[in-house]
């Protein structure tokens, strides 16, 4: 009464195909897309790491100067 019933290659559906090759194109679609942007993202840190620093400090009065608590 239990008894499996193992489906040939030649007898799978139309349906069965048809899914396993949208995961197989959306897998690289995915693939593509996370590296894009995971390469956006370190893009992103370069370009934030290479700004200069625009904070006119050599410029303030010494009333302004912030000093350390020590």
């Amino acid at each position: 009464m239990n008894e499996k019933q193992t489906p040939n290659e030649g007898e799978e559906s139309t349906y069965t195909l048809l899914v396993r090759s949208e995961e197989r194109k959306r897998g690289i679609f995915e693939m593509i897309i996370y590296s894009l942007m995971i390469l956006s993202a370190i893009a992103a840190i370069l370009q934030f790491a290479h700004q200069r620093d625009s904070l006119p400090l050599a410029g303030l009065p010494e009333s302004a100067a912030v000093y350390p608590i020590s």
